[in-house]
């Protein structure tokens, strides 16, 4: 059968409103997607029919206290922590990084697609990553990554807003979090895990900060193999140090050398659609961009392919595939000077 037949059959059965025969077509769909390499789709389908399998079991009157009551009403407070929910196309390919990162992050996957083997020698999975490093230095960027190697669902997680909206409550809230992701076998990301050391900005009672640490301590130790959890930050040393030697993998992410700027400046331009006007030039710029992150570095040089675009337009150019470099010099000039790099 061909995906629009699934659809067409899923199409006709909801209109029916027999939803026995809608399910049984909507699973079919996520099996034929999954063979046919539609991953995203399929985990998306699938985090889709979850959802409305949830709410369906929490519909109608329900009793104040009663276990659909609590499930609602944890399916709420929950939303508000969920930044978003999202697949990956992003794989190794799109990562530039130290070949060290690079074959740790490798080696995690691996794990995770033989898990049913380590399983047989009773051996533990890793499935515990803290990325850590300057601002913009792939940290993010790497999450997406192992969540398009991994073929699973992330869940984004505002870290902020549970920590900082009913102090103390955090502990409870995340223990909805995880128990919430860990139903449905995907990624928890928390980006800024350092927010975890600022409770003690928040209040004077430093035993809230003990229980929230004891309950995270709690939930790593309790979180089933197959889920994962990706925490990011650029501050390390606030974290506290029973939290830090609970991760399975600890994973440096630095500014870029010379090669890794040669890098990310190969993979933004390898459609071919866009070459340097100078390639000497772009050389020596590439060199002077050392110390800006792969953020800024990409960010100047997008914006310098649609200056230049502009620019020859107006020209009335026929080469509008040229890249200024006297426009990128500036632009990262421009950025070095607003890190008080130059």
């Amino acid at each position: 059968m061909s995906q629009f037949s699934y659809i067409k059959e899923i199409a006709k059965y909801g209109l029916e409103n027999d939803q026995e025969k809608l399910l049984a077509a909507l699973n079919e769909l996520i099996e034929h997607s999954k063979k046919t390499k539609k991953i995203n789709f399929a985990l998306q389908l699938q985090s889709l029919l979850k959802e409305s399998i949830r709410q369906q079991q929490t519909s109608g009157l329900l009793k104040v206290d009663s276990p659909k009551h609590i499930l609602r009403e944890e399916d709420r407070e929950v939303s508000e922590f969920i930044i978003e929910k999202l697949t990956s196309d992003y794989g190794f390919e799109n990562l530039v990084c130290s070949n060290v990162v690079k074959e740790d992050l490798e080696f995690f996957v691996k794990e995770h697609k033989a898990i049913d083997l380590l399983k047989e020698y009773q051996l533990p999975i890793s499935n515990k990553l803290l990325f850590h490093g300057p601002p913009g230095c792939g940290k993010t960027l790497a999450a997406y990554v192992l969540a398009g190697e991994l073929e699973k669902m992330m869940i984004v997680i505002n870290l902020g807003a549970i920590v900082s909206s009913k102090l103390g409550e955090t502990s409870k809230n995340l223990a909805k979090i995880f128990r919430r992701a860990a139903s449905e076998d995907c990624i928890i990301f928390i980006d800024e895990f350092d927010t975890l050391g600022k409770v003690r900005d928040y209040s004077q009672d430093h035993g809230e900060m003990k229980r929230v640490v004891n309950t995270i301590l709690q939930l790593f130790d309790y979180l089933p193999q197959s889920s994962v959890v990706i925490a990011a930050t650029n501050q390390k040393e606030m974290i506290d140090s029973a939290l830090l030697r609970r991760f399975d993998m600890t994973v440096q992410l630095d500014l870029p050398n010379e090669n890794q700027v040669k890098e990310l400046v190969n993979n933004i331009l390898k459609s071919g659609q866009f070459t340097f006007d100078n390639k000497k030039a772009a050389d020596t710029i590439i060199k002077s961009a050392l110390g800006l992150s792969y953020y800024s570095i990409q960010k100047a040089l997008l914006a310098t392919v649609k200056r230049s675009i502009f620019s020859q337009l107006e020209a009335k150019t026929v080469f509008v595939s040229k890249i200024d470099t006297k426009i990128w010099k500036g632009l990262i000039a421009q950025e070095k000077k607003s890190l008080k790099l130059g």
